[in-house]
């Protein structure tokens, strides 16, 4: 008879998150995860696979809670304009090793998505969810006359995504959080109306 599993896969996932995170795919070891998980190595095996399968479902988890946090620091703006230039300031914003660690979804695209197409495919899907809340956050700042009336709002969802992604590795690479603070807020002015 199988022992039942003597851990929380959901808990075992967050700490294999924060090691994948900090380290990227390839630089993590199996021993890494087992240790910061606090499971034994059949178990990963028998509830996860392998660690490729792990990491894709870390991954995916990360993209997940990453996509929910944005939609609440979205809803939470005093308007849809002033909503975007909090998520995108809030990167400079954050403490400096958050800062370095960079953003785990960009991480995985930049380390992994060429060779891997199913990291790829969770990095695509991620990125088109992304970037329609901030083309449907653009729309309703342009029929609240903050946006200028120009604005292709599908461009604009990409442009600010790309805007993102872009932060986070200038992030990661040490660009000051002044340079960041200016990025952020020329994207900003660039849709304002005037």
């Amino acid at each position: 008879m199988a022992r039942p599993k003597e851990f929380d896969r959901d808990e075992a996932v967050k700490r294999a998150v924060a090691v994948f995170w900090e380290k990227g795919y390839e630089a993590t070891s199996t021993d890494e995860l087992l240790r910061a998980m606090g499971i034994g190595r059949q178990s990963m095996y028998d509830t996860f696979g392998d660690k490729h399968s792990l990491f894709l479902e870390a991954l995916q988890r990360y993209n997940a809670d990453s996509q929910a946090a944005m939609v609440e620091r979205l809803r939470a703006g005093t308007s849809p304009l002033s909503a975007l230039r909090d998520v995108l300031l809030a990167i400079a914003n954050e403490p400096p090793a958050r800062r370095a660690r960079g953003c785990m979804g960009v991480n995985a695209i930049t380390e992994c998505a060429q060779a891997d197409p199913e990291v790829a495919s969770l990095s695509k899907a991620s990125g088109l969810m992304c970037e329609a809340t901030l083309e449907s956050v653009v729309r309703e700042a342009k029929q609240k006359g903050e946006v200028a009336t120009h604005v292709d709002e599908r461009a604009a969802g990409r442009f600010l995504l790309n805007t993102l992604q872009g932060l986070r590795v200038s992030a990661k690479a040490g660009v000051s959080p002044e340079a960041l603070r200016d990025i952020a807020q020329f994207a900003i002015e660039s849709l304002r109306a005037r």
